[in-house]
């Protein structure tokens, strides 16, 4: 008897619905508009953290402060009108020269403008980079300085008027470049990392950078934060008595502070014998430091020279020790507003790499190489520089020659200082050292209780005159 057959068994309905793909979910709409960032955990906060819980280790980096910071930019001048006689742009003189180390040195520093070069070591920069400086510092007629790891031949005979600096590190210091160079400046501390010091990374520790400095090849080099040869302010006494009788008496010492207990640092200055004193506020560069350091350490600028003014005003000695001030300076205005409130000189920096080409926009690969792009570069301790700056590989380099380097600075300090004679001009001063805080008002109370000029509109100085003028 034949077996009956079966029927092919009927697909099960999951199985059915196996085959064909699972709706998938709707798109929800985001409305932007509701999407509020944490004032505390903003995105770059949020980024920051997690980059820590990543690697373990702090941030390092060069350039300046990112964050907002009281600055000149909230001070404005007062131009004549009918009070004030202004004088004649094309006719009438603004004067721009300075004198500093008149207190001790046999031979103070003149220079043409009240715009130094600040220290910047060879090691943080090229060669070609010190040379482009040292070349349009001398067209201008104004110094430049040397920075940590010691002086460049380079360097020297480029530059008419050198500053060589005294670090703690003592990398590369030694009596005979004391004696070549027209200026000494010890450093005690700097704005953007004031107690800490400096750091230079391997990639960066090349054979010359190595010999300079006494260092084994490529391996990273951390500066001390304080001087071996001295431990507290009677000492540097003696230290800046042993400069003088190296360079007999020929040379200004120079001591430079970074903006912290700005009054009782300068007064301790004074007491030790400084020539000149070199006020380094929080807005400063740095080839390379903790970003915890640049961000949260010091004081900025503005209230730092009033402060310094104040101090050497109390002691009779305002003008008698001259006052240069670095730290984000970055145009004429700064200048003026600088001098207006007391200094003799300015000091600058990263302006200085900025002129040279530091961010600027070409190269756009080696940008992205880095991780950024141009304007938002501070990859100065890496070594990569895009623009051949802070770097001592040798085809970067041949990206800045020295020449055009110099002519490059040298035209932004040569508008740098028309700017600044403008507006003393309109001042009516024939003068930059005759600008004054009563030729300038605030416009935030900020500004105006640090730099101690009126409220734009009034004649407040919060913390020293009633709203409404009169005696406090």
């Amino acid at each position: 008897m034949p077996r009956p057959t079966r029927k092919p068994a009927r697909a099960a309905p999951a199985a059915r619905s196996a085959a064909k793909p699972a709706p998938k979910p709707a798109a929800v709409a985001v409305d932007k508009r509701t999407l509020r960032e944490s004032a505390s955990f903003p995105p770059a906060v949020i980024a920051e953290i997690q980059r820590a819980a990543d690697q373990g280790l702090y941030d390092i980096r060069g350039f300046g402060a990112k964050r907002k910071l009281p600055s000149f930019d909230d001070l404005v001048f007062l131009g004549a009108s009918i009070s004030r006689y202004p004088l004649e742009g094309y006719r009438e003189r603004c004067a721009t020269d300075v004198v500093l180390g008149t207190r001790y040195a046999k031979r103070p520093v003149e220079l043409k403008v009240p715009v130094t070069i600040a220290g910047m070591s060879f090691g943080a920069l090229g060669a070609n980079a010190k040379e482009a400086i040292g070349r349009a510092a001398s067209a201008m007629g104004t110094s430049t300085t040397t920075g940590d790891g010691g002086m460049t031949e380079e360097e020297r005979q480029a530059s008419k008027t050198l500053v060589y600096q005294v670090l703690p590190s003592r990398y590369g210091l030694n009596p005979d470049d004391l004696r070549r160079a027209d200026a000494i400046e010890v450093v005690v501390g700097q704005g953007a990392k004031p107690g800490g010091g400096g750091m230079l990374l391997g990639l960066k520790i090349t054979e010359r950078v190595a010999a300079m400095r006494d260092l084994p090849v490529g391996i990273d080099q951390r500066s001390a934060c304080r001087h071996p040869d001295w431990t507290g302010p009677d000492d540097l006494t003696i230290k800046l008595e042993e400069l003088r009788e190296i360079t007999d008496w020929q040379k200004p010492i120079y001591v430079k502070i970074g903006a912290t207990r700005v009054a009782y640092d300068v007064a301790l200055c004074v007491k030790a014998g400084a020539d000149v004193i070199v006020l380094d506020g929080m807005q400063g560069g740095t080839a390379a430091t903790q970003d915890v350091f640049i961000e949260n350490a010091g004081i900025p600028t503005l209230p730092a020279v009033r402060l310094a003014v104040d101090a050497l005003k109390e002691l009779d000695m305002h003008r008698k020790v001259q006052l240069i001030v670095s730290g984000g300076i970055r145009n004429g205005a700064d200048l003026a507003k600088a001098m207006a409130l007391g200094a003799d000189a300015v000091s600058i920096g990263v302006a200085a790499l900025v002129a040279l080409g530091c961010n600027k926009p070409v190269h756009p690969r080696d940008y992205a190489r880095l991780g950024t792009a141009a304007g938002y570069c501070q990859h100065c301790h890496t070594g990569r520089c895009p623009v051949g700056i802070t770097t001592q590989d040798p085809d970067l380099q041949r990206r800045l020659p020295p020449e055009r380097g110099a002519r490059l600075l040298r035209n932004y300090l040569s508008t740098m200082v028309m700017e600044a004679q403008t507006l003393a001009r309109a001042c009516g001063k024939s003068h930059l050292r005759n600008l004054e805080p009563e030729d300038m008002v605030a416009l935030t109370v900020e500004a105006a209780a640090m730099a101690r000029v009126p409220l734009a509109g009034t004649d407040w100085i919060p913390g020293k005159s009633p709203l409404g003028g009169g005696p406090a």
